[in-house]
């Protein structure tokens, strides 16, 4: 699925001669986003972990974010799960603005709206639960329907996920590969509308993230849930539509696949440009015509031209 370009909101704005709505049919809204953080000591420090973010993720996408350690996505997961509180900007999921919540509706919300995968496997399950146990929790937790009504859903969760062999196995009777596929099961307990799922790759071997990630796009399409992931593994990130790129704190980077008429998956990699016009341009391509604090820019028919600053706009053609 494509980026949110042109919504129905956007499409009736314009036809009304307004102003097109910024993400008015988003799942998940990003809108200059800011998150500050203080260092704790007697010299306290402010970390700027994200400057003025902006995202947008349709319903029932499956998305990958990439970036450096230090971007700014682990922390964008945080704001996104209900588990950090914004400074600045706006962010909305599934609808609720996470920036005017409550504590209880922050709760429910992280019950409900959202289901959160780790990447340290023993953060996701209780190790003296068996995964039949682990997963009718939340739905005990919720007051969410009848007992026999949770233990049917727990089974089709299991099977869902092709762990309901182990649905009477502690996490230390399983191997790592099904633990996380146990824990995504549990993410999906409450019908949450969003999976977000921090580096739930991360200690496993390329076989086993195979499958984990297998899990992931099976629910995705099964259940329609928006699934973000973030990840270092570039094979994961390759298995998506679009995958986003964060750096410094802002999206940098979209690459966008499709497919081709032959059959192969084209990928194409995009700039990102902001709501305020700010453009992140890749560093290898900075490096390597010496770009530093300026560049020199020429309107176009078709195209901005951009070069360094010692250079006329005649040395780019």
């Amino acid at each position: 699925m494509e980026a949110v370009v042109d919504t129905l909101a956007d499409l009736e704005a314009r036809a009304a001669g307004r102003a097109p709505v910024f993400g008015a049919d988003a799942h998940i809204l990003c809108d200059n986003l800011v998150r500050i953080y203080k260092t704790g000591g007697a010299s306290a420090v402010e970390v700027v972990a994200l400057q003025g973010l902006d995202l947008l993720i349709g319903r029932g996408e499956l998305v990958a974010i990439v970036g450096a350690s230090g971007s700014g996505k682990s922390t964008l997961l945080n704001v996104l799960s209900g588990l950090d509180v914004p400074t600045a900007g706006l962010a909305r999921v599934a609808g609720v603005d996470l920036l005017s919540m409550t504590p209880r509706d922050r709760l429910r919300f992280r019950r409900s709206v959202v289901g959160f995968i780790w990447q340290q496997t023993a953060r996701n399950l209780l190790p003296y639960l068996t995964s039949f146990e682990n997963v009718t929790l939340p739905m005990r937790l919720a007051g969410r329907g009848s007992r026999r009504e949770r233990r049917a859903r727990t089974g089709e969760l299991l099977e869902l996920m092709g762990v309901a062999d182990c649905a009477e196995r502690r996490p230390g009777e399983m191997s790592g590969g099904q633990q996380q596929r146990v824990a995504l099961a549990v993410a999906l307990a409450n019908a949450p509308e969003v999976i977000l799922a921090d580096e739930p790759t991360g200690e496993l071997d390329s076989e086993t993230s195979d499958e984990v990630f297998a899990a992931l796009r099976h629910a995705n399409r099964e259940l329609g849930v928006t699934t973000v992931v973030v990840t270092h593994d570039s094979l994961v990130s390759e298995q998506v539509d679009r995958t986003i790129g964060i750096r410094d704190g802002r999206t940098s980077s979209e690459t966008l696949r499709r497919a081709s008429s032959d059959g192969e998956v084209v990928a194409e990699e995009y700039a990102v440009l902001d709501r305020a016009g700010r453009l992140q341009l890749p560093r290898e391509f900075m490096t390597a015509l010496s770009m530093e604090q300026r560049v020199r820019l020429e309107l176009e028919r078709d195209h901005i031209g951009v070069w360094p600053a010692d250079q006329g706009g005649d040395a780019g053609e």
